[in-house]
Protein backbone atom coordinates (compact mmCIF):
# COMPACT_ATOMS: atom_id res chain seq x y z
CA UNK A 1 0.00 0.00 0.00
CA UNK A 2 1.64 3.39 -0.62
CA UNK A 3 2.28 6.05 1.57
CA UNK A 4 -0.04 8.71 1.73
CA UNK A 5 1.78 12.34 1.03
CA UNK A 6 2.06 14.42 4.10
CA UNK A 7 -1.03 16.27 4.82
CA UNK A 8 -0.62 19.94 4.11
CA UNK A 9 -2.42 22.69 5.61
CA UNK A 10 -4.13 25.33 2.87
CA UNK A 11 -3.73 28.64 3.23
CA UNK A 12 -4.52 31.25 5.74
CA UNK A 13 -4.46 34.55 3.91
CA UNK A 14 -2.46 35.71 0.50
CA UNK A 15 -1.32 32.34 -0.94
CA UNK A 16 0.94 34.40 -3.26
CA UNK A 17 2.48 36.07 0.14
CA UNK A 18 3.11 32.30 2.04
CA UNK A 19 4.98 31.08 -1.63
CA UNK A 20 7.13 33.62 -0.87
CA UNK A 21 7.92 33.44 3.14
CA UNK A 22 8.72 29.54 1.93
CA UNK A 23 11.02 30.32 -0.74
CA UNK A 24 12.94 32.58 1.50
CA UNK A 25 13.08 29.93 4.35
CA UNK A 26 14.29 26.73 1.84
CA UNK A 27 16.95 29.38 0.33
CA UNK A 28 15.21 29.95 -2.95
CA UNK A 29 16.08 32.90 -4.22
CA UNK A 30 15.72 32.53 -8.03
CA UNK A 31 12.57 30.52 -7.79
CA UNK A 32 10.83 33.79 -5.24
CA UNK A 33 12.23 35.97 -8.15
CA UNK A 34 9.92 34.19 -10.96
CA UNK A 35 7.07 33.74 -8.53
CA UNK A 36 5.42 37.26 -8.81
CA UNK A 37 5.39 37.08 -12.72
CA UNK A 38 4.80 33.46 -13.51
CA UNK A 39 1.48 32.86 -11.12
CA UNK A 40 -0.48 35.17 -13.16
CA UNK A 41 1.05 34.20 -16.42
CA UNK A 42 0.02 30.24 -15.24
CA UNK A 43 -3.44 31.36 -14.77
CA UNK A 44 -4.19 33.12 -17.25
CA UNK A 45 -2.70 30.36 -19.56
CA UNK A 46 -4.58 27.56 -17.30
CA UNK A 47 -1.08 25.70 -17.07
CA UNK A 48 -1.06 22.47 -15.78
CA UNK A 49 -0.09 22.79 -12.15
CA UNK A 50 3.25 20.09 -13.22
CA UNK A 51 4.36 22.86 -15.92
CA UNK A 52 3.85 25.60 -13.15
CA UNK A 53 6.03 23.56 -10.99
CA UNK A 54 8.38 22.89 -13.78
CA UNK A 55 8.59 26.69 -14.47
CA UNK A 56 9.51 27.51 -10.87
CA UNK A 57 12.48 24.83 -10.31
CA UNK A 58 14.22 25.54 -13.91
CA UNK A 59 13.92 28.85 -13.08
CA UNK A 60 15.90 28.36 -9.21
CA UNK A 61 18.18 25.52 -11.26
CA UNK A 62 19.10 28.29 -13.81
CA UNK A 63 19.85 30.99 -11.63
CA UNK A 64 22.10 28.71 -9.13
CA UNK A 65 23.78 27.96 -12.51
CA UNK A 66 24.37 31.65 -13.24
CA UNK A 67 25.66 32.10 -9.27
CA UNK A 68 27.96 29.25 -9.37
CA UNK A 69 29.70 30.56 -13.01
CA UNK A 70 30.10 34.33 -11.55
CA UNK A 71 31.44 32.53 -8.04
CA UNK A 72 34.04 30.39 -10.08
CA UNK A 73 35.30 33.15 -12.80
CA UNK A 74 35.80 35.49 -9.77
CA UNK A 75 37.55 32.54 -7.73
CA UNK A 76 39.90 32.46 -10.76
CA UNK A 77 41.56 35.46 -10.35
CA UNK A 78 41.32 36.52 -13.99
CA UNK A 79 43.63 39.07 -14.90
CA UNK A 80 41.65 40.53 -18.14
CA UNK A 81 38.96 38.35 -18.73
CA UNK A 82 39.99 37.70 -22.38
CA UNK A 83 37.97 34.98 -23.70
CA UNK A 84 38.14 33.15 -27.36
CA UNK A 85 35.30 35.84 -28.14
CA UNK A 86 37.58 38.21 -28.60
CA UNK A 87 40.38 35.47 -29.74
CA UNK A 88 41.11 35.40 -34.18
CA UNK A 89 42.72 31.75 -34.14
CA UNK A 90 43.46 32.20 -37.55
CA UNK A 91 45.94 34.65 -36.81
CA UNK A 92 47.18 32.54 -34.03
CA UNK A 93 50.29 30.76 -35.31
CA UNK A 94 49.06 27.60 -32.84
CA UNK A 95 47.55 25.12 -35.84
CA UNK A 96 43.92 25.00 -35.36
CA UNK A 97 43.96 21.26 -34.81
CA UNK A 98 45.93 21.74 -31.44
CA UNK A 99 42.92 24.76 -30.47
CA UNK A 100 40.39 22.55 -31.02
CA UNK A 101 41.87 19.94 -29.05
CA UNK A 102 42.88 22.24 -26.10
CA UNK A 103 39.56 23.91 -26.39
CA UNK A 104 37.85 20.52 -25.54
CA UNK A 105 39.51 20.31 -22.09
CA UNK A 106 39.95 16.48 -22.10
CA UNK A 107 43.54 17.21 -21.35
CA UNK A 108 42.18 18.93 -18.21
CA UNK A 109 39.97 15.85 -17.39
CA UNK A 110 42.94 13.57 -17.68
CA UNK A 111 44.94 15.88 -15.50
CA UNK A 112 47.94 16.71 -18.23
CA UNK A 113 49.66 19.68 -18.03
CA UNK A 114 50.41 23.08 -21.10
CA UNK A 115 52.97 24.48 -21.53
CA UNK A 116 52.63 27.36 -24.01
CA UNK A 117 56.04 29.43 -24.81
CA UNK A 118 56.79 32.06 -27.52
CA UNK A 119 58.00 35.86 -27.51
CA UNK A 120 55.91 38.45 -26.39
CA UNK A 121 52.47 39.69 -27.65
CA UNK A 122 52.23 36.39 -29.57
CA UNK A 123 48.95 35.15 -27.36
CA UNK A 124 50.18 33.42 -25.02
CA UNK A 125 48.40 35.17 -21.84
CA UNK A 126 45.08 35.58 -23.84
CA UNK A 127 45.23 31.88 -25.11
CA UNK A 128 45.75 30.47 -21.82
CA UNK A 129 43.12 32.85 -20.05
CA UNK A 130 40.69 31.66 -22.41
CA UNK A 131 41.09 28.25 -22.11
CA UNK A 132 40.95 28.93 -18.51
CA UNK A 133 37.14 31.10 -19.08
CA UNK A 134 35.91 27.82 -20.76
CA UNK A 135 36.96 25.63 -18.04
CA UNK A 136 35.25 27.95 -15.96
CA UNK A 137 31.78 27.49 -18.30
CA UNK A 138 32.27 24.10 -18.04
CA UNK A 139 31.84 23.37 -14.59
CA UNK A 140 35.49 23.32 -13.67
CA UNK A 141 37.25 25.32 -10.82
CA UNK A 142 40.32 27.63 -12.34
CA UNK A 143 42.75 29.04 -9.96
CA UNK A 144 45.30 31.74 -11.94
CA UNK A 145 48.98 33.04 -10.72
CA UNK A 146 51.53 34.97 -12.37
CA UNK A 147 54.71 33.57 -11.35
CA UNK A 148 55.43 36.62 -8.86
CA UNK A 149 52.15 35.83 -7.08
CA UNK A 150 53.43 32.54 -5.80
CA UNK A 151 56.77 34.39 -4.12
CA UNK A 152 54.24 36.16 -2.02
CA UNK A 153 52.50 32.90 -1.62
CA UNK A 154 55.90 31.52 -0.17
CA UNK A 155 56.75 34.69 2.09
CA UNK A 156 53.18 34.87 3.42
CA UNK A 157 53.15 31.28 4.44
CA UNK A 158 56.77 30.96 5.52
CA UNK A 159 56.30 32.33 9.02
CA UNK A 160 54.05 29.84 10.42
CA UNK A 161 54.90 26.59 7.94
CA UNK A 162 51.72 26.78 6.69
CA UNK A 163 52.82 26.74 2.75
CA UNK A 164 51.62 22.47 2.35
CA UNK A 165 47.97 23.64 3.78
CA UNK A 166 47.83 26.95 1.44
CA UNK A 167 49.04 24.38 -1.39
CA UNK A 168 46.32 21.88 -0.74
CA UNK A 169 43.49 24.38 -1.06
CA UNK A 170 45.03 25.80 -4.13
CA UNK A 171 45.34 21.56 -6.11
CA UNK A 172 41.63 21.58 -5.55
CA UNK A 173 41.01 23.60 -8.38
CA UNK A 174 41.17 21.53 -11.75
CA UNK A 175 42.79 23.41 -13.63
CA UNK A 176 45.95 26.04 -12.38
CA UNK A 177 47.34 28.34 -15.19
CA UNK A 178 50.90 30.26 -14.23
CA UNK A 179 51.62 33.06 -16.33
CA UNK A 180 54.50 35.25 -17.46
CA UNK A 181 57.28 32.75 -16.90
CA UNK A 182 60.37 33.99 -18.41
CA UNK A 183 60.09 38.03 -18.94
CA UNK A 184 62.00 38.76 -15.65
CA UNK A 185 64.81 36.45 -13.34
CA UNK A 186 62.36 34.64 -10.77
CA UNK A 187 62.81 35.53 -7.42
CA UNK A 188 63.89 33.19 -4.84
CA UNK A 189 60.54 32.67 -3.63
CA UNK A 190 59.05 32.36 -6.63
CA UNK A 191 60.90 30.18 -7.54
CA UNK A 192 60.53 27.63 -4.54
CA UNK A 193 56.92 28.48 -4.94
CA UNK A 194 56.55 27.53 -8.50
CA UNK A 195 58.08 24.18 -7.53
CA UNK A 196 56.31 23.66 -4.90
CA UNK A 197 53.23 24.21 -7.19
CA UNK A 198 54.59 21.74 -9.86
CA UNK A 199 54.93 19.24 -7.68
CA UNK A 200 51.87 19.21 -5.77
CA UNK A 201 49.65 19.61 -8.70
CA UNK A 202 51.73 16.41 -10.00
CA UNK A 203 49.42 13.79 -11.45
CA UNK A 204 46.78 15.29 -9.53
CA UNK A 205 45.62 18.04 -11.33
CA UNK A 206 45.99 20.07 -14.67
CA UNK A 207 48.94 23.17 -14.85
CA UNK A 208 48.89 25.39 -17.60
CA UNK A 209 52.13 27.81 -17.52
CA UNK A 210 52.71 30.54 -20.75
CA UNK A 211 56.68 31.34 -20.46
CA UNK A 212 58.92 33.39 -23.10
CA UNK A 213 61.37 30.34 -22.64
CA UNK A 214 60.72 27.00 -23.40
CA UNK A 215 60.68 24.98 -20.05
CA UNK A 216 64.25 23.47 -20.73
CA UNK A 217 65.48 26.87 -20.41
CA UNK A 218 64.16 27.69 -16.92
CA UNK A 219 67.22 27.27 -15.90
CA UNK A 220 68.32 30.36 -17.22
CA UNK A 221 66.07 32.60 -14.52
CA UNK A 222 65.68 29.96 -11.62
CA UNK A 223 68.28 27.85 -9.88
CA UNK A 224 69.34 24.87 -11.98
CA UNK A 225 68.70 22.33 -9.44
CA UNK A 226 65.72 23.82 -8.62
CA UNK A 227 64.37 24.39 -12.34
CA UNK A 228 65.46 20.64 -12.90
CA UNK A 229 63.07 19.36 -10.16
CA UNK A 230 60.06 21.73 -11.57
CA UNK A 231 60.81 20.51 -15.36
CA UNK A 232 61.21 16.75 -14.87
CA UNK A 233 57.70 17.44 -12.76
CA UNK A 234 55.91 19.67 -15.47
CA UNK A 235 56.94 18.07 -18.55
CA UNK A 236 56.53 14.46 -17.59
CA UNK A 237 52.60 14.44 -19.09
CA UNK A 238 52.60 18.11 -21.41
CA UNK A 239 51.47 19.01 -24.15
CA UNK A 240 53.96 22.05 -25.49
CA UNK A 241 52.66 24.46 -27.88
CA UNK A 242 54.93 27.29 -29.41
CA UNK A 243 53.83 30.33 -30.43
CA UNK A 244 55.49 32.43 -33.39
CA UNK A 245 55.49 35.53 -35.08
CA UNK A 246 55.06 39.45 -34.96
CA UNK A 247 53.46 40.63 -31.82
CA UNK A 248 50.24 41.01 -32.28
CA UNK A 249 50.16 44.37 -29.74
CA UNK A 250 53.20 45.74 -31.81
CA UNK A 251 51.37 45.01 -34.84
CA UNK A 252 47.88 46.35 -33.96
CA UNK A 253 50.27 49.75 -32.86
CA UNK A 254 51.96 50.11 -36.09
CA UNK A 255 48.68 49.80 -38.25
CA UNK A 256 47.13 52.50 -36.23
CA UNK A 257 44.70 49.84 -34.16
CA UNK A 258 45.96 50.29 -30.72
CA UNK A 259 43.99 53.80 -29.73
CA UNK A 260 40.78 55.33 -30.85
CA UNK A 261 41.30 58.00 -33.39
CA UNK A 262 41.12 61.52 -32.67
CA UNK A 263 38.03 63.28 -33.81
Amino acid sequence: MATPLRSVHGSTGDPLAEAIELTKRLKLPHMRRALADLIPTAKAQRWDPAEVVRVLLAEEAAGRDRANLHTRRKRAGFPAGKTFGDWDETASSIPRPTQDALKSLEWVRRRENLCVCGPSGTGKSHFSEALGQNAVEAGLAVTWFNIEDLGSLVRRHRADDSIARALTRIIRSDLIIVDDIGLLPVSPDAAEGFYRLVDAAYERRALAVSSNLHPSGFDEIMPKTLATATVDRLMHHAHIVVTQGDSFRLTQATSGQGVKPFT
